[in-house]
């Protein structure tokens, strides 16, 4: 018979200790802070992106409600201004919904204008045409073209953690 010689299976086994640290609810943890992550981003992005209306100040009118409007949660706290959180501290205050493996958070302005800015409207005289901004249009594509290195270089963070 052949003589296969000995074996140390003890690599093996401490492969297998550190797999079993990457348990399910850390991973869906580490999901969730990458979808928060890029959810911060966006809104960054969007934030700088909004238009502020310039109004004369004889009207008492200020403007900044649209950009405001990112981070509140109703359009009474948007009007208000009372919610100039930054985007980072607003994004990890979000629920992240988990369907299957995709883990989404939903980011919304619910100013009521708020679709007439980004996709345009027609003027009050019905006569003309204002073109929109794009801002979260713009900002979403933007995010999409950068978002596979973010991920990336989260993914090999996480791992270099999980084997440390």
């Amino acid at each position: 018979m052949a003589s296969w010689g000995t074996v140390d299976f003890q690599q093996l086994r401490d492969l297998q200790r550190q797999l079993n640290k990457v348990q399910a609810s850390e991973f869906d943890k580490f999901c969730e802070d990458v979808a928060k992550e890029l959810a911060a981003r966006l809104l960054a992005k969007v934030i700088k992106r909004t238009p502020t209306g310039k109004y004369p100040a004889s009207t008492g009118k200020v403007g900044g409600t649209l950009k405001r409007g990112w981070t509140a949660k109703t359009h009474a706290e948007a009007a208000s201004g009372s919610s100039n959180k930054n985007a980072k501290v607003y994004a990890d205050s979000l629920p992240v919904t988990k369907t299957g493996n995709v883990f989404k958070i939903l980011v919304i302005n619910p100013v009521h204008y708020a679709p007439y800015v980004e996709f345009g409207h027609r003027t009050r005289n019905h006569k003309g045409w204002v073109p929109g901004q794009f801002m979260l249009s713009i900002s979403e594509d933007e995010l999409r073209s950068q978002a596979q290195a973010i991920v990336n270089t989260r993914v090999a963070e996480f791992l270099r953690r999980c084997f440390q």
